[in-house]
């Protein structure tokens, strides 16, 4: 959840831009009338911070509702365009760590798949390359270490490290279970996951240079999940 005080969740801060961490289940923009989203929380804790000044706040990258990590968020218009401009370049390096019930094959690789969304359904799934409105989607993965757990299916939970190279809609989770690897909690993508755990990934390194003075900056924040337990050290 959202703590009360939201600076707690701030990592760094100046005046060009603000990184945070995002906890699992709370939207980075748009969760609804009458429901908290990053982006609102955000802008309260400016506003407050400097009163009578209508707080400026650009988005420059989203995680998935049920996903926590690490976001960078720009303050001025200056900052968002040279953020947006690594982006586009992919010079922003996001790296996360999934949780899965069984181990992937092989246990180190890069998976090249091409991913098409439906809007209805909120999904995305692998389809063949040349499929209308298909993208392609890269990612890099690497197993770090696995845990006895009779909860999942697999009897146990594995910890892998992606780093990814394209931002598709629900990326991570889509080309995993592919694989045949799903992620643990993912109820889109692996509904018949009965362990109770939450949904195992998190965004918790996160490097760019510094918009305004070219300094590279990296941080980094520890999931909190449950599905992380014994995991992380």
């Amino acid at each position: 959840m959202w703590k009360m005080n939201t600076q707690d969740n701030i990592i760094y801060e100046d005046r060009d831009i603000l990184v945070c961490r995002k906890p699992a289940g709370l939207a980075v923009q748009s969760a609804g009338v009458g429901t908290m989203d990053m982006e609102s929380a955000l802008k309260n804790y400016l506003a407050l911070k400097n009163p009578g000044e209508t707080p400026w706040l650009g988005i420059i990258h989203r995680l998935d509702q049920p996903v926590e990590g690490v976001l960078v968020f720009a303050l001025t218009q200056k900052a968002a365009a040279g953020l947006n401009r690594q982006m586009e370049k992919k010079e922003i390096e996001k790296i996360y760590l999934a949780v899965t019930d069984r181990v992937p094959s092989p246990e180190n690789a890069t998976l090249e798949d091409w991913l098409k969304k439906d809007g209805r359904s909120n999904l995305s799934a692998v389809v063949k390359q040349g499929t209308r409105g298909a993208k392609k989607a890269r990612l890099s993965y690497r197993v770090i270490r696995t845990l006895e757990d009779e909860r999942t299916a697999g009897g146990l939970r594995c910890l892998t490290e992606i780093r990814l190279d394209t931002g598709r809609h629900h990326q991570i989770r889509v080309q995993m279970a592919h694989l045949g690897t799903p992620l643990l909690g993912d109820r889109k993508y692996y509904p018949e996951d009965n362990s109770g755990y939450s949904l195992g990934l998190c965004a918790y390194k996160l490097s760019f240079h510094h918009p305004a003075s070219g300094k590279k900056m990296e941080f980094s924040s520890d999931p909190s999940g449950n599905a992380f337990a014994g995991l992380v050290v």
